[in-house]
């Protein structure tokens, strides 16, 4: 490891004052530096290379657990700690989660769902509980409110719709995306927050058409969703937090990016044994899944 220092540092710092210093001699220094490099340093540096890469196609987004299921994927025979090593050695981890700002916007007197859903937050089957819930995204031109819809089998992002307003009609437009995509059988559970916009008439109304079921939190315990909050808090460590976005339209293209594009096609989620919400749907589809 010293000499490794001193070779690193050979450019900004004199070789004898640096072995002096480091306790070791001149010509250990010349003896190691001309040794043929270990197998497993060769190997690590091939490994780090696409272990860099993996990261790299994540935009910076992945951490060593992800990563790992990344190279293994692609075939690569390397264990855990490895990536993580490798990972330290070259100054790459995942971005952290932050807090975020509730919008929730409980003080109204429409008729309050019960919590139906009761935290069943594992499903046996696609279509058969969604979770729903709003968040706020800043951006040069003010604030974009954006609601996103998740399938609870798969953590699938099957609605979402944008607004500069607060307000009921974009959630129902996300509510009906989701539903004329998904096509869901009678009895599906839409489970949301006491907020107004899914108290509304109009979100009610859609999801009975569909002979749908609301269920709603208890008021002021966020671990009711607690699904749609930890969707907000990778959405925000992976994107928003770390995007300026000079204008409302740049902030949608962003978030269509994400989330059609790396979201739900090829993010690997660590409760699908790290394979993405659409490929988990597909190895459904195929036969019985463990998650």
């Amino acid at each position: 490891m010293k000499f490794a220092l001193i070779d690193a540092e050979n450019a900004n710092f004199p070789i004898g004052l640096m072995c002096e210093q480091l306790g070791v001699s001149r010509s250990g220094y010349y003896a190691w530096k001309g040794r043929e490099p270990s197998p497993r340093s060769v190997e690590d540096k091939r490994l780090g290379l696409h272990v860099a890469a993996a990261h790299d196609r994540s935009r910076g987004r992945y951490g060593s657990p992800r990563v790992h299921a990344e190279l293994k994927a692609q075939g690569h025979r390397i264990g855990r700690k490895r990536v993580e090593r490798l990972m330290r050695d070259r100054g790459l981890r995942a971005r952290p989660t932050r807090q975020f700002k509730r919008t929730t916007l409980s003080g109204h007197s429409l008729p309050v769902a019960p919590n139906v859903l009761d935290r069943e937050f594992d499903q046996p089957a696609p279509n058969t509980a969604w979770v729903t819930d709003i968040t706020y995204i800043a951006t040069g031109e003010g604030w974009l409110y954006l609601v996103a819809i998740l399938d609870l089998f798969s953590r699938r992002v099957v609605g979402w719709k944008t607004s500069d307003r607060l307000d009921a009609s974009f959630c129902r437009e996300a509510l009906h995306e989701a539903l004329m995509a998904r096509r869901p059988a009678p009895g599906l559970i839409v489970h949301a927050d006491q907020g107004i916009q899914f108290a509304s008439a109009v979100f009610r109304e859609l999801l009975l058409a569909w002979e749908g079921v609301l269920s709603m939190s208890r008021r002021g315990n966020c671990w009711d969703n607690a699904v749609a909050e930890s969707f907000w808090s990778t959405l925000k460590a992976e994107l928003t937090e770390v995007t300026r976005f000079p204008t409302r339209d740049a902030a949608r293209k962003a978030l269509f990016e994400y989330l059609e594009g790396f979201y739900n096609h090829e993010r690997r989620h660590s409760r699908l044994d790290y394979v993405s919400p659409a490929a988990f749907e597909r190895l459904a589809s195929r036969g019985p899944v463990a998650a």
